[in-house]
């Protein structure tokens, strides 16, 4: 089984409280699991108003197929318009012995 994971830094500007910036991140995350079928929170910056971190995994045996499905999920955050993505991180490893 392989595992691919992906963090994605985001900066969002001119937002007013906490309250708007939860409503984007919630929307962009279940956005994510709806459209990807992929495991999706945020997983750190709770409490900062101007930015948040999104943790993502998908699970596969293809690792082209993860090279793809992290590229289409990252790509499709990059175009959503409501904020910046300053960083992304990812990695694919494998897990247990099969």
């Amino acid at each position: 089984m392989l595992v691919g994971v992906a963090t994605i830094h985001i900066h969002l500007s001119a937002i007013g409280s906490l309250k708007d910036k939860r409503s984007i991140i919630k929307s962009l995350v279940e956005r994510l699991k709806n459209r990807f079928n992929c495991s999706a929170a945020e997983v750190a910056h709770q409490d900062s108003k101007n930015s948040a971190i999104i943790g993502l995994c998908v699970v596969s045996n293809d690792s082209e197929f993860l090279d793809s499905s992290l590229d289409t999920i990252i790509n499709f955050a990059y175009n959503d318009g409501r904020f910046f993505i300053t960083k992304v991180e990812r990695e694919i490893f494998p897990f247990g012995q099969y």
